[in-house]
């Protein structure tokens, strides 16, 4: 910047010497003249392409998983990511500060559940409801229903697809576990209540206002809006449930999570089953 605003002013008939344009403009010496020495990191294309264009499909996704589904060194990966600047900006933590309570989570499959609804846009149809239902210990997508409703039977019909998932048929459980999810008319409703009871599930709430105590099923609604329905215009209901449900198939049994060491949901329950 200095030696283009020296030419400049040379060009127009003064002469000022370096020294005094960084003092005008309180840039050190050094700066002016240095040159970088060392060369540029260079990338080889055969380790590139295939992570460009897997990240150009899914702009979302992170170098652990990308290393995953390529089989590469994840280390190989991370630095490419650093030298083309392929990161994903991560949002800025806040100081907020949050209570102790108990997380979602469970030691093994079946010990708690957690459910949640969220709103889509399906364009002719207007905003449509989707309910979720997964297990806390493998991550796993048991049961979703998408529906022009928000009332508790779109709930009810996400859980009995769960059970029919896991179980095969409709009926008590085997054992009782904990049905997690908010305290929204949904799932505090008699319909709901009555339903969770008949299968001999037992519901647990998180504290009101405090949606990280659910944050397993929170975590993957974002998962699913930011790769899935935010990367769609959907045209109608119909549309959308072909689109969700075919990334459930790829959340299940094929896109590797942290969590699980990089293991799929499918591949987390197989093993601990």
């Amino acid at each position: 910047m200095i030696l283009s605003i020296q030419q400049g002013l040379k060009d127009d008939g003064y002469e000022v010497s370096i020294s005094k344009l960084c003092r005008w403009f309180d840039v050190p010496r050094r700066t002016v003249y240095y040159r970088a020495t060392k060369a540029e990191p260079k990338v080889r294309s055969e380790l590139a392409e295939p992570i460009k264009q897997l990240i150009e499909e899914e702009p979302s996704f992170g170098y652990r998983t990308v290393a995953a589904l390529l089989g590469m060194n994840k280390s190989t990966v991370q630095r490419i990511f650093q030298l083309m600047g392929w990161q994903v900006r991560k949002r800025a933590v806040g100081q907020r500060p949050r209570i102790q309570a108990l997380p979602s989570v469970a030691a093994a499959p079946d010990q708690r559940w957690a459910t949640d609804l969220c709103r889509i846009w399906g364009g002719r149809d207007g905003w449509l409801t989707l309910a979720l239902v997964i297990d806390c210990y493998s991550r796993q997508l048991l049961g979703w229903q998408l529906s022009r409703s928000g009332k508790a039977s779109t709930a009810a019909a996400a859980l009995e697809q769960a059970l029919i998932t896991r179980y095969g048929t409709l009926g008590r459980v085997p054992e009782s576990f904990l049905l997690r999810s908010d305290n929204g008319l949904v799932f505090t409703s008699r319909h709901y209540t009555r339903l969770v009871r008949s299968y001999g599930l037992k519901q647990e709430f998180i504290t009101p206002h405090c949606p990280q105590q659910n944050g397993m099923v929170e975590r993957v609604i974002r998962t699913l809006k930011e790769q899935c329905v935010h990367r769609h215009r959907f045209e109608t209901q119909q549309h959308a449930m072909r689109v969700i449900s075919d990334w459930i198939q790829f959340y299940n049994f094929r896109r590797p999570h942290q969590a699980l060491g990089m293991k799929t949901p499918a591949e987390a329950y197989a093993l601990a089953a």
